[in-house]
């Protein structure tokens, strides 16, 4: 390619440099400012973050300024008089002349800074103690019923099928009677203790003293019958019986410190005596069955505390006269001055006319 001063003066003539000079100027101004603007840019960068260096992988390399620690002032030496430390025994690797060994950088670095180095904490063996529950709540009538009043210790509750069982339950095997002697319960009575405070207190106030007034002292009452999961008078498919919530207490004898038995349902045992257990049940407990109420109360009595409506109480129990001594085995004579039977006389006239054809 040809070119010289000539041509080239042909093609860009000196009129065109001239307006192309300002131009040239205004490129080289901003040349010099974008390289100012680059060099402050790189210098913010070392300290800012573009959220678009990690989009494009071009994040600089950022050299690391070396972190000058200050030096950790070293305790005071220990006094000869002190007492030893409990802690005294530490790790080889802890001491100081283990610490001299490490290097210059590690040196520098506070003890507390160094989390691979750091002494374990001392842990104590955690103290054992029994869990402990939080005591039930004792109900006022188990506060109120205590060994002064009764031999009674609380139960577990009973939780059966069909409503069976029930809460606040007592095995009462013994009453206390004001002068501390004990009315043994045979076998123990399982019953709610309302049930079971009821009878003491029958048994302490009631008959305690009648036993007294006949000439001894009562130490026994016979169980026949407390706690049962079945329906009443033993009946399948009959509402459940007040046995079987444990509120219900069969009461068969007393025994008394002479040896002798009252039973309840003996004819024998002097009516006035019956009587008066019969009054003075009636008006404790919400049901009393005896002899006379069904054909299933003929030898014990039934004592319960049922809840019925308007506070409807049932007391059915027939006191029997005694039996005669010696029962007669042939009618006494008739009487001479007995008047004749008409009936054996109407008897005589029509088996005459029967035999006479009439």
């Amino acid at each position: 390619m040809n070119c010289s001063a000539e041509k080239a003066s042909r093609k860009w003539s000196d009129g065109a440099f001239r307006r192309a000079r300002p131009a040239m100027v205004t490129v080289a101004v901003a040349a010099l400012w974008l390289g100012m603007q680059v060099g402050s840019a790189e210098a913010a960068r070392r300290h800012a973050v573009f959220p678009w260096d990690d989009l494009f992988g071009v994040r600089p390399h950022r050299p690391h300024a070396t972190v000058r620690r200050a030096a950790v002032p070293l305790p005071k030496p220990r006094p000869a008089e002190a007492p030893a430390a409990a802690d005294a025994k530490q790790p080889a690797s802890e001491t100081p002349a283990a610490a001299g060994s490490t290097r210059p950088a590690e040196a520098a670095r506070p003890a507390e800074a160094k989390p691979a180095e750091a002494k374990p904490a001392e842990t104590k063996p955690a103290e054992t103690r029994p869990a402990t529950t939080a005591a039930p709540q004792l109900s006022a009538c188990r506060q109120a019923l205590t060994e002064a009043i009764a031999i009674a210790p609380s139960i577990p509750d009973i939780h059966g099928a069909g409503g069976c069982g029930g809460e606040d339950l007592v095995r009462l095997e013994a009453i206390v009677l004001p002068d501390q002697h004990k009315v043994t319960v045979t076998p123990a009575a399982i019953l709610r203790c309302k049930m079971a405070a009821a009878i003491a207190d029958w048994v302490r106030s009631d008959i305690a003293p009648l036993a007294q007034e006949s000439g001894s002292a009562i130490t026994g009452l016979d169980n026949f019958d407390s706690f049962e999961c079945r329906g009443r008078n033993r009946v399948a498919g009959a509402p459940l019986s007040e046995h079987g919530r444990a509120n219900a207490l069969d009461v068969r004898a007393f025994r008394l410190a002479s040896g002798k038995s009252i039973s309840l349902t003996d004819r024998n045992v002097p009516r006035a005596l019956r009587e008066t257990v019969l009054h003075s049940a009636c008006a404790r407990f919400s049901t009393v069955l005896g002899p006379g109420s069904d054909w299933y109360h003929e030898d014990h009595i039934h004592l319960d505390l049922m809840e019925r409506h308007n506070n409807y109480r049932i007391c059915q129990w027939n006191v029997y006269d005694p039996l005669p001594q010696v029962a007669p085995l042939l009618p006494a004579e008739r009487p001479e001055e007995a008047p004749p039977r008409e009936v054996a006389k109407k008897d005589d006239e029509a088996k005459g006319k029967k035999e006479n054809g009439e």
